[in-house]
């Protein structure tokens, strides 16, 4: 590659994050093809399967080959056969744009009929969503070499980041993300996500069918991320910081820290 900084023009060697077409068949039939990174694909196949309700469980899900190709990855899965029955009624094989929260979905309605409401959780306080914003940031190696990539970080209700997943499409790092909470039998009322993106619908729907109680985001969120996160009575942040941030629904899962008797605010 050729590089400026101001007037200096030089040959130099970059790294380029990976994004290749990744093919999600079920009992052995297409379903969907995802523009994705291709690192933790086991943890992407169970998070796409469980955030658009494929399956409910980990348990129902077998991942049978994962093949490699010059023209993209191939994932086989099987699920049992009420469940392969119930995708046959939604089932399209679609080309998504690196990530795809609806697919396979073919009515308006279906695309916005909520998810189970959440259930009322315990609150977390203030520097438990800092700490999480903080070491996000230093828990990105793929992003850190090329700028290219989202993450998806779990966080406890201390803040502490226990592992994120990254990849090209923030849809994709939030299904990898929460592939990687239900393989490892981590009861999602436990903490909350932060990731590197907007909040858009299908980030939202993909948080509240997860079970997952409040999503962070670093960017914005849609309107119709905010309605679908009120009917769901998932907490939704926008626009978090270290300094600040927005929190668009059910406020009560996020706490000021309380202050001790300095008048300072104790972590």
């Amino acid at each position: 590659m050729q590089r400026r900084r101001g007037e200096r023009v030089a040959e130099a060697l970059d790294a380029i994050a990976a994004e290749v077409p990744v093919a999600l068949s079920y009992n052995g039939t297409p379903f969907a093809v995802m523009m994705a990174t291709p690192d933790d694909l086991t943890d992407f196949a169970l998070g796409f399967s469980l955030s658009e309700g494929i399956v409910a469980s980990a348990q129902e899900l077998r991942v049978d080959a994962i093949d490699t190709s010059l023209e993209g990855i191939a994932i086989a899965l099987s699920i049992p056969e009420a469940r392969a029955a119930a995708l046959d009624q939604r089932r399209r094989n679609l080309q998504g744009r690196s990530g795809c929260g609806v697919c396979g979905t073919e009515s308006i309605e279906a695309v916005l009929r909520p998810p189970p409401r959440l259930p009322d959780s315990a609150p977390i306080q203030l520097h438990a969503l800092q700490r999480a914003l903080r070491e996000l940031r230093q828990q990105q190696p793929l992003n850190a070499l090329t700028g290219a990539t989202h993450a998806a970080g779990w966080a406890d209700r201390d803040g502490r980041v226990l592992f994120v997943r990254e990849d090209v499409g923030r849809h994709n790092a939030l299904d990898k993300l929460i592939g990687a909470l239900s393989t490892r039998a981590i009861d999602p009322l436990s903490g909350f996500a932060v990731v590197t993106s907007r909040a858009s619908f299908e980030m939202a729907m993909k948080a509240a069918q997860a079970g997952i109680p409040l999503l962070a985001a670093i960017s914005a969120p849609t309107a119709l991320a905010i309605a679908l996160a009120d009917s769901a009575n998932l907490t939704l942040i926008g626009f978090a910081r270290d300094d600040g941030h927005a929190v668009y629904t059910h406020a009560y899962r996020l706490l000021d820290d309380p202050v001790d008797a300095s008048g300072e605010a104790a972590a």
